[in-house]
């Protein structure tokens, strides 16, 4: 995917018609959408094209259970232009975003959700407002966030890494800690993927940081205490 170009003028307004609208005018969807599951899914591509001849892949791994589902929100509303923006006037020429959705694999209906790689507004736009928040999640301070670290790492691919041996970006939003490990009983439900064993979450990210350079953005410094040690020492 990736074709299409962006507008920063486009974007902008885009958000902007919507700056005022109740969450469920924004967020229409009731469960996951069906272009957003990601079982069964072999890859999702950041590739070049004459419009674009040098992609660099960027992931957004958003948080949408019950205290995250606000991040969805001021990036639909507001700030997602700024940070392409941003993107522009630091020279990355054709940047393409991929938007997956995370909850809790022990207890939501959909624990993880997967777009595709965009270039331009109207795309992003669709894949991130296609997102069902479904401000579910548990309460024991964990969520699923291994199982989106091991789609990007086993179900995607970029020209960026295959054509060019540049990384693209991964950005993932929480305020908990992940489980332990990758489930296999998890992964075959929710991917559709067959493994012989649960896998640990410091084997997953180090496949991972072959082809994204991983970040994982806390909101606010009141809730980093309960998950900062934990993602400095596996990032």
């Amino acid at each position: 995917m990736g074709f299409g170009h962006y507008s920063h003028a486009a974007h902008t307004a885009l958000t902007g018609a919507r700056a005022n609208l109740p969450r469920q005018a924004v967020f229409k969807q009731t469960n996951c959408h069906p272009l957003m599951n990601p079982h069964g899914v072999r890859l999702r591509e950041s590739r070049d094209s004459v419009e674009h001849p040098n992609s660099l892949g960027i992931a957004f791994a958003l948080d949408v259970t019950g205290s995250m589902g606000a991040i969805p929100e001021l990036l639909a509303r507001k700030e997602l232009p700024s940070f392409m923006k941003i993107l522009m006037a630091c020279g990355v020429q054709d940047p393409q975003l991929l938007f997956l959705a995370v909850g809790d694999a022990t207890c939501d209906n959909a624990a993880l959700q997967v777009g595709q790689f965009e270039s331009s507004a109207e795309l992003m736009d669709q894949w991130l407002t296609w997102t069902y928040l479904e401000g579910g999640g548990g309460g024991q301070n964990t969520e699923s966030y291994e199982l989106a670290l091991y789609f990007l790492a086993q179900h995607t691919e970029m020209d960026c890494v295959v054509k060019r041996n540049k990384r693209g970006y991964m950005f993932m939003t929480g305020d908990e800690l992940p489980y332990p490990e990758v489930s296999r009983h998890q992964v075959d439900g929710l991917i559709g993927d067959k493994l012989d064993k649960d896998l640990k979450a410091e084997a997953v990210i180090a496949v991972l940081e072959k082809t994204y350079h991983p970040f994982f953005l806390v909101p606010d410094l009141d809730r980093r205490a309960r998950c900062e040690r934990r993602w400095r020492d596996l990032l």
